[in-house]
């Protein structure tokens, strides 16, 4: 007999049919093709190029301070939004990395629990049913997500190749423009890894002030960046902290992936509706977590080591692929590398999708990536892959092209 409780579940989350979709989603597909590839090749080691989080732990100094911290009693009790002195010190890693003045902690800083969560609570202060957020696609979807989930509409704007992997803001309809609130764009980008210029975020000011949307970059890679790029801040261009606002993780940049730690910051409105709709949702995260993030932010230095060896393994990356004949392109931020996938075996196999492509890696070669169909067909490779030294890398690199040049693929 089944249980009242299947015809409770809201709509948003699949109604009566919750639980019972045999839908599989993209990165469930992958972690279970990862557990039969291991089956199926139980002497083959797994080339694992679709992890999206940093390969090592974070700095000593950050996990020391964690210690030390964690030990006082001043730091036992929530948080609720945050202490104060991570707000300063957000405030002067803005100006001191990428130049940022003028950031008031008082009013213009809040922490979030992670920047996922804080693209997931955004919402809840600006859209109503019928509102419209902008995402770029392909992307990270939670803003998305929950835009939907309050009655809201998503429009899609493709990042393309021919476009340097950047919205055209121009091909937005003027009904979609009327109605959208949010735009949400997150550059250095996931998964493409392209990067934006500063008049690039000029023309996103300019847009944002034309037709009243408030802008909401997602900065979880913005410091990592290479080959001469600076970083560069959303909130460094003039304007825009009249239009929106700027989430930093200290994540990737920091290697605290499981830590759950960002701050938003920017317009002063924005962050004060955030911190209200937080408010509500969390108590804040630990004090001492907060103080580790304060060393970091801090140290950009650690950063700053952590890019030479993400450059280091691009170059490495981007060398085998072209060496098998993919039209790889080292990217100038991000541990992200964006492929176009070939249009199959010579003789043999055709490839329609991105994910029969990906299918085929981890059964056949048991390379593990992530596939990408919304605006072209491509395979995203991470080079957080493991490795423990220089060396370790280059004898990944090798395997990796051993296993894919026993055939010839077709581009």
């Amino acid at each position: 007999m089944e249980s009242f409780i299947q015809n409770m579940f809201a709509e948003r989350i699949g109604g009566s049919k919750f639980g019972k979709e045999t839908i599989l989603y993209k990165f469930e597909k992958i972690k279970r093709a990862k557990a039969k590839a291991k089956e199926l090749h139980p002497d083959m080691e797994l080339i694992d190029m679709g992890v999206g989080e940093p390969d090592e732990k974070a700095d000593m100094g950050i996990i020391g301070t964690l210690a030390y911290e964690a030990g006082k009693d001043e730091n036992r009790g929530y948080a609720d939004n945050g202490i104060y002195e991570f707000k300063v010190a957000a405030a002067k890693y803005l100006e001191r990395v990428y130049g940022v003045k003028g950031i008031n902690p008082d009013t213009e800083v809040n922490h979030a629990i992670g920047s996922k969560s804080a693209l997931a609570l955004l919402p809840y202060a600006f859209i109503n049913p019928g509102d419209v957020t902008i995402m770029t696609v392909p992307g990270y979807p939670v803003l998305g997500t929950i835009t939907k989930w309050l009655g809201g509409e998503v429009y899609n704007v493709p990042l393309l190749k021919e476009n340097n992997f950047l919205p055209d803001l121009s091909s937005i309809p003027a009904d979609i423009r009327k109605r959208a609130k949010l735009m949400y764009l997150n550059y250095p980008n996931n998964p493409c890894g392209a990067v934006a210029t500063k008049e690039f975020f000029e023309e996103v000011v300019k847009f944002a002030m034309e037709n009243n949307i408030i802008v909401v970059h997602d900065a979880a890679y913005a410091a990592l960046v290479f080959d001469g790029y600076k970083p560069l801040s959303f909130l460094s261009v003039e304007g825009a902290k009249e239009v929106g606002v700027e989430i930093h993780s200290l994540s990737k940049a920091y290697n605290m992936t499981g830590w759950r730690l960002a701050f938003v910051a920017g317009n002063e409105l924005v962050v004060k509706a955030f911190a209200a709709v937080k408010d509500n949702n969390d108590s804040g995260q630990f004090k001492a977590i907060q103080k580790a993030g304060i060393y970091a932010l801090e140290h950009p230095e650690i950063t700053e080591k952590i890019n030479e060896k993400y450059s280091r393994r691009h170059d490495l990356l981007v060398k085998t692929l072209r060496e098998i004949g993919f039209d790889a392109q080292k990217p100038k931020g991000s541990f992200y590398l964006y492929v176009e996938i070939p249009k199959g075996i010579k003789n043999g196999r055709r490839f329609e999708t991105a994910e029969e492509f990906s299918e085929y890696l981890i059964t056949e070669k048991c390379i593990s990536t992530v596939p990408w169909d919304d605006a072209g067909h491509f395979v995203r490779f991470s080079v957080t892959f493991e490795a423990k030294t220089p060396e370790d890398e280059i004898r990944v690199m090798e395997e990796l092209k051993r296993r894919l040049s026993d055939v010839e693929f077709e581009f």
